[in-house]
């Protein structure tokens, strides 16, 4: 060994740099999304210490987010982190002699925590209490630029916390995290209740509550119209199935009544048809982790599904992957997108192209007598996912042996339009504003509503040429 080096002649430092391991893990990820993995941890605390059982298995749990112009906190009743998974909790990575972790998570790489923290600031205090123990553990500016410090200071404390949970503070906030918590703080929670009301969504459902700056954020659930009373009334296709230790269960049918041809084509009548709610959404262990996708990820455009547009945007779809090893989920290492890769998720794909085409194809044969589809639609019963998948058990489901992957489905007997021989066409096209303002003139009123004005051009020049 030479004097002065702490290496060998013959060995290479390869020992990692603590200044890229943080800007290369907080790089990738958006600062909402770090936000949703710290919530991601109060999921995780529940199931530590409850056995989540029932219809409400997160009542009584809690998370409440303060954002300030100067610093930020999470503070949780989610049951702390327990005194045997300290030594591995602020770990950057998941150690192999890790003790298995909790059950239904979607966290394999043991990083969530500590990329959210130096994504927002540079200290950070993190106390928590589980059971009879109480600790707190503390990073600071000089611990994250002290390249050869890989120990954090800890500290045994009595009483600070009313409860089991854990709360963390993030003070010294990063260039620009400052500014989004100040100048712009009220887009940016705007935007985050929204993430997290969908996100969460089934978990707050399910007793969850959260809270950003003392206001509850509530759930935006999907509910699909359910006929309770008739087998050829409008139900959800389901399909279920259990694939290598991952439960599956999907649904997917009418969120609402399908807007007519004039209200598609109509903007000012159009825009109470969002399309916020419409497209598939993917649960991985009740997180959230697509929502309402509209694209070929999802099978729209694809294996004679027609692309996505606005005449679709009554048809949602919900699928739920349920496993004990998140590592078998069809998810992306940031927990907020699917691996589309996936052996498994390009198998259930199939069923979700198979479930969409019934209700895109029911669309379409019921052109030109939307008030009858409305009507159909508008009687029938609303239901929640947790209700489609307790109804489910009440349906003749049928399996499926021969293809992959093995299960059960339903498929719904849609009504089916008694259609007489057409005796009308629809007749449509633009023409500048000006131009039917013009004509609108013409005809006395140049305020006319521009359908209005077409149907009084066509019966002006009807009637000349019966002339």
């Amino acid at each position: 060994m030479k004097e002065g080096k702490l290496i060998k002649d013959d060995e290479v430092n390869a020992a990692p740099v603590k200044s890229f391991f943080v800007n290369m893990l907080t790089r990738d990820i958006a600062l909402n999304d770090a936000i949703l993995d710290l919530l991601d941890n109060c999921i995780d605390g529940i199931r530590r210490s409850s056995k989540c059982e029932g219809e409400k298995p997160y009542q009584g749990f809690w998370a409440e987010i303060e954002i300030k112009k100067d610093f930020f906190s999470i503070s949780d009743n989610c049951g702390g982190i327990p005194w045997e998974l300290h030594p591995y909790a602020f770990r950057m990575g998941r150690d192999q002699d890790r003790p298995v972790g909790v059950s239904r998570t979607v966290g394999t790489y043991g990083i969530g925590m500590k990329r959210a923290i130096f994504k927002i600031g540079k200290h950070c205090l993190i106390t928590t209490r589980s059971g009879a123990d109480e600790y707190e553990v503390e990073i600071t500016p000089e611990w994250l630029k002290d390249e050869s410090n890989w120990f954090l200071p800890m500290k045994n404390v009595k009483g600070l916390m009313d409860t089991d949970g854990t709360k963390i503070v993030i003070k010294s906030l990063n260039e620009g995290i400052s500014d989004l918590f100040d100048v712009d703080a009220k887009n940016f929670i705007s935007e985050l209740r929204k993430s997290i009301s969908a996100i969460y969504a089934y978990i707050i459902e399910k007793g969850f509550e959260v809270k950003i700056n003392d206001e509850i954020v509530s759930p935006r659930t999907t509910k699909l119209s359910f006929d309770l009373s008739e087998s050829t009334g409008i139900r959800p296709y389901i399909f279920e199935t259990e694939s290598d230790g991952v439960e599956v269960f999907l649904a997917v049918g009418f969120t609402r009544e399908p807007p007519s041809e004039n209200e598609i084509d109509d903007e000012k009548k159009s825009a109470k048809y969002s399309s916020y709610d419409a497209g598939w959404t993917i649960i991985c262990n009740d997180r959230t982790v697509v929502h309402c996708d509209r694209t070929e990820l999802t099978g729209w455009g694809e294996a004679n599904v027609p692309r996505y547009h606005n005449q679709f945007i009554a048809i949602s779809g919900i699928v739920e992957f349920k496993s004990d090893d998140p590592r078998k989920l069809p998810t992306t290492t940031t927990k907020r997108g699917i691996d589309a890769s996936s052996p498994l998720y390009l198998q259930i794909k199939n069923k979700m192209r198979e479930g969409m085409k019934i209700f895109t194809d029911y669309t379409n044969k019921w052109k030109g007598l939307e008030d009858e589809s409305k009507r159909q639609i508008k009687e029938t019963m609303k239901q929640s996912f947790h209700e489609i998948k307790t109804e489910s058990k009440n349906l003749p489901l049928k399996e499926i042996s021969r293809s992959l992957p093995n299960g059960n489905y339903y498929k719904p007997n849609l009504p089916v339009p008694e259609r007489p021989e057409p005796t009308t066409r629809r007749i449509s096209f633009k023409k500048e504003l000006v131009k039917i303002k013009k004509v609108g003139e013409y005809f006395g009123n140049s305020e006319l509503d521009p359908n209005e004005v077409g149907i009084k051009c066509f019966d002006t020049i009807y009637e000349e040429v019966m002339k």
